[in-house]
């Protein structure tokens, strides 16, 4: 692979509605054979008309790409032409099937995926390379050609700009907080998922790593760099939030709420929620932290603030664009930095990475 392979990027997310006529039909797509009950997407779908009908993270992913478009112009100045970035969505529009096949009628042939997701998880790595291959597959069946080739750079939630962005958002957040009693709690929090899935959330030859401990990792990382720049070590939990399966299926715990709930049990006064599971203040964070989470502290006494995503920092920006690089350039495994203990993560997922538990599905960007 050189540079010359790549001749755009593809920024793949998840997805919102931007009207109030589009919710249903997104959370129904979204839940098609999940076994959600309707009177959880009656709860979602009012939660989504509360601010508009409109999710926060269309117009986030717009910024994000142009953020990235801008900083491969950049870099490529004096080398030559700089590559485009393209969009698409898994769950409403832009989708993805569309905006293959606007890059194939661009004249694009081999393309980088940054996913808008940062751990090992069916739901945020296999399922996005299950639509890939289902995406590819129905441009390339319209006979007007072939889809672009398509990488996926790895996972980045361990790379050093997303941790040190992460550390100067708690900070910040530190910062609105009284300081004059006890040192305050931080909370991280991530999406749960189902007990049952946390196994396989992860490279089959590594037990080690999963979604769960990639996650426990990062908040104690976090914890650790933020406490000595406090001055005093700082007490610290990961929590979940924003489960939707049906209630009879174990997921992780403990749930944002009642953590905070136990929290104040405890004589705990002041808190910080890190939304460490996500890039950008999109519905799961706007809602279910900033209205749920920061309501329930109100209720049990707590003053709690969040602290930013990442978002389009510049340097988060920066690292994705790197990791682009690594891929047009082949960079070696040594020279690729990463945190953890597990190093960085390979280009193509293994064989049975992040199992689907519903059954196998063709799906692109792996060894399987």
């Amino acid at each position: 692979m050189t540079v010359a392979d790549i001749d755009a990027v593809l920024l793949l997310s998840f997805g919102g509605p931007e009207a109030a006529d589009q919710v249903r039909p997104f959370l129904e797509r979204v839940s098609r054979g999940r076994g959600v009950p309707p009177e959880r997407l009656d709860e979602v779908e009012k939660q989504y008309l509360a601010v508009g009908g409109c999710s926060p993270i269309n117009e986030q992913n717009r910024r994000l790409r142009a953020a990235i478009e801008q900083e491969l112009a950049a870099r490529s100045s004096g080398e030559g032409a700089s590559i485009p970035v393209y969009w698409g969505n898994r769950n409403w529009h832009p989708f993805l099937a569309d905006t293959l096949r606007q890059m194939r009628d661009d004249g694009i042939g081999t393309a980088a995926v940054v996913i808008t997701s940062a751990y090992s998880s069916y739901s945020g790595c296999r399922q996005y390379r299950e639509d890939l291959a289902e995406a590819s597959r129905v441009v390339q069946d319209d006979g007007q050609g072939q889809a672009p080739l398509l990488l996926k750079v790895r996972r980045y939630f361990d790379h050093p700009a997303f941790v040190s962005v992460m550390a100067d958002n708690i900070m910040a957040a530190l910062g609105e907080l009284p300081l004059d009693g006890p040192p305050p709690a931080l909370i991280f929090t991530t999406h749960s998922i189902p007990v049952s899935s946390v196994a396989d959330s992860g490279p089959v030859d590594d037990p080690s790593q999963t979604y769960l401990s990639q996650h426990q990792f990062l908040a104690a990382r976090l914890a650790a760099i933020v406490g000595d720049r406090f001055g005093t070590p700082l007490t610290w939990d990961l929590v979940f939030q924003s489960r939707s399966g049906p209630p009879s299926v174990p997921w992780l715990e403990p749930d944002i709420g009642d953590h905070l709930t136990a929290l104040a049990e405890r004589g705990t006064r002041t808190a910080v929620i890190v939304p460490i599971g996500f890039i950008s203040d999109h519905m799961e964070v706007a809602w279910d932290l900033d209205v749920l989470a920061l309501g329930r502290a109100r209720e049990v006494g707590m003053t709690c603030v969040r602290a930013a995503t990442v978002g389009t920092d510049t340097r988060f920006v920066s690292a994705l664009v790197d990791l682009v690089r690594e891929r047009m350039n082949e960079v070696p495994t040594e020279q690729r930095p990463a945190l953890g203990p597990w190093g960085p993560a390979p280009d193509l997922c293994p064989a049975g990475c992040c199992r689907n538990p519903r059954g196998s599905k063709p799906a692109l960007c792996g060894l399987s």
